[in-house]
Order: C-alpha cells, then structure tokens, then sequence
C-alpha cells in the first residue's frame, strides 16, 4: 500500500507552496482530489471540472507542461535557477506518487490546467493552476 490520499497532497501542496505558474498571469497551484471511476477523459474532465461539453481539452505530459519552468537555461539567475529546481523537485513527486500522470488544459484564454494522476487509493489526485493566453 502506497501513501494515503492526505499524505501525497500534503507533499504537493509542500512542493507548490509559493511557486506561481507564469503565463500572461502568475497563478498559484491548488491541490485536487476526485474520486472518478475509470479514465480521465476529455468528458469526465468537462464533467469533473463543470465545463461546457464544447470545451477544448487538451492533454500533455507532465514534462511537456512544466518544461520551461524546470529547465536549467544559462539566461537564468541564481534565484531562477532555484525556482526551476524546485519545479523539478515537484515534477519528481508527481511522478513517484502518481501513476497515469496527466496535464489536463481546459477552455481558451483563461485555462484551468489540471495535473493529476491516479493515487494508491484509486483516486485522482494533483494540483491545479491557471494560465492565461490571449
């Protein structure tokens, strides 16, 4: 038996405590948990989010989403290259704890990014943020 529920979003919360995704906005991670039967679909996250079923939904990897916030680029100063650590760190976590990790991006403009993965439990846990793109 893998962590708990409580113990896998006590440690994401941990990891995304003061970090801010950046986009055209800076938006804070907040933790999630669903119980949902089966896949994590483009439905099932309309349906779990109350998103309109025209909603584009669009689905990445974990990597893909936080590349640019994890990356070690020699343009970043030592207080950048701290953050990226830290996101790598959380990145990290996510991967140990979860399996069937996903980064779920739904709607324009103003999108609600849901990161989540399946938990021992059998749940859906993760984190989610906001970016905005106009």
């Amino acid at each position: 038996m893998g962590a708990s529920d409580e113990q896998i979003l006590a440690e994401l919360a941990d990891g995304a405590a003061g970090l801010l995704f950046m986009s055209e906005t800076d938006a804070p991670f907040a933790p999630v948990r669903w119980t949902w039967p089966g896949e994590l679909t483009p439905a099932a996250m309309r349906q779990l989010t109350g998103h309109d079923e025209a909603a584009p939904v669009e689905v990445m990897s974990v990597d893909d989403f936080f590349r640019v916030a994890t990356a070690e680029t020699e343009w970043k100063n030592a207080a950048a290259l701290a953050t990226a650590r830290r996101y790598q760190a959380l990145v990290r976590v996510l991967h140990e704890q979860l399996s069937d990790l996903r980064v779920y991006r739904i709607g324009r403009i103003n999108i609600p990014v849901f990161i989540v993965g399946h938990a021992p439990s059998g749940n859906w846990l993760g984190l989610s943020t906001r970016v905005v793109e106009t």
